[in-house]
């Protein structure tokens, strides 16, 4: 199975995630079983969020708080040029592929960038690798905070939101609880975390498998795909395809017009155009209805394979071009 995975041309991590789709559409969570689920996804997001904490190391996010104009311009493009993006997409998409895929797009451009690979591409196309990682981090440090008021702010009740005194102090308990114990915890368990890295990353992707397999036998036991066609999926995918494209297009040619080196246009480019599946996930599962978490998470699971694949091409050119060029 793993040679499989290896050889597959989609992440296995994708991968599993599409098993988890496909294995809800077949044996749906209900009843007694689905309660229990529920509490097993609370845990999962509590621990999901305490690894978080646990491996980010303060001294990180110091070392590149110097480096302002780059955080400030791929926050920018993440929190507030995504979601006008969002906003004026959603309009226009609503007629197309209806009011909750069209949700979910909007969804999508409200929570934070990605980490691993926002640095792994950056890396690979000899980009500004520090700066990669302190701006990965931040936000998706001030998404845990910023995504649930962007979420009230520009979605309002629309699509099954329920942020109510209760919810909000579920997010606080749920996620910022166990991030900031995590923090507090790292001196301890930082060497244990570090030996252990690769156990510990599959935690990581199995309770994200585990939120998608919950959140989409909600769906259908709520009649989710009774409602969404394999037509609106590939419009989902077409759509998803032409907004990063945009994105990268966007975040590579502000940063040059701006006078940014190579190498902070490609941390840019890399961090600023990308949107985390591992942290939109648990927010959607404590910010939304059971019921319509499904049809809001899945524009962004086609969105997060899509990115990976255009980043990674644009990644391996940029590699090329820097071994022409003599850039180490």
């Amino acid at each position: 199975m793993r040679k499989i995975l290896d050889r597959s041309p989609i992440d296995g991590f994708v991968l599993s995630i599409l098993l988890a789709v496909v294995v809800a559409a077949i044996f749906p969570a209900k009843g007694s079983f689905a309660d229990i689920m529920d509490w097993v996804v609370v845990g999962l997001i509590a621990l999901l969020f305490f690894l978080y904490g646990a491996r980010l190391h303060p001294r990180e996010a110091l070392e590149g708080l110097t480096h302002w104009r780059l955080h400030l311009t791929i926050l920018a493009f993440t929190f507030i040029a995504f979601p006008l993006v969002g906003l004026v997409l959603k309009p226009a998409l609503t007629p197309i592929i209806g009011e909750q895929l069209a949700a979910g797009m909007l969804y999508l451009t409200l929570v934070p960038s990605t980490v691993q690979s926002s640095i792994a591409f950056t890396s690979i196309a000899r980009g500004n690798v520090p700066g990669a990682i302190v701006s990965a981090s931040a936000s998706n440090l001030i998404g845990v905070f910023l995504t649930p008021v962007l979420v009230v702010l520009l979605m309002g009740s629309e699509a099954g939101v329920h942020i109510t005194g209760s919810s909000v102090l579920k997010i606080v308990l749920e996620i910022l609880v166990p991030f900031i114990v995590g923090q507090l915890c790292r001196p301890l368990i930082s060497g244990f975390l570090s030996k252990y890295a690769a156990p510990t990353k599959y935690v990581d992707r199995s309770s994200i498998v585990v939120v998608v397999y919950v959140a989409f036998s909600a769906g259908v036991v709520s009649g989710m795909w009774s409602i969404v066609s394999a037509w609106d999926v590939v419009l989902v995918g077409v759509i998803s395809t032409a907004v990063v494209i945009g994105m990268l297009a966007l975040t590579q040619w502000v940063p040059q017009r701006w006078g940014f080196n190579r190498a902070d246009v490609i941390a840019i480019q890399f961090c600023g155009s990308k949107k985390s599946l591992a942290t939109g996930l648990p927010l959607a599962s404590v910010m939304f209805a059971a019921s319509t978490v499904g049809f809001i998470v899945l524009p962004l699971m086609i969105f997060h394979q899509i990115q990976l694949i255009l980043c990674s091409m644009l990644a391996s050119r940029y590699e090329k071009q820097a071994i022409a060029d003599g850039i180490t």
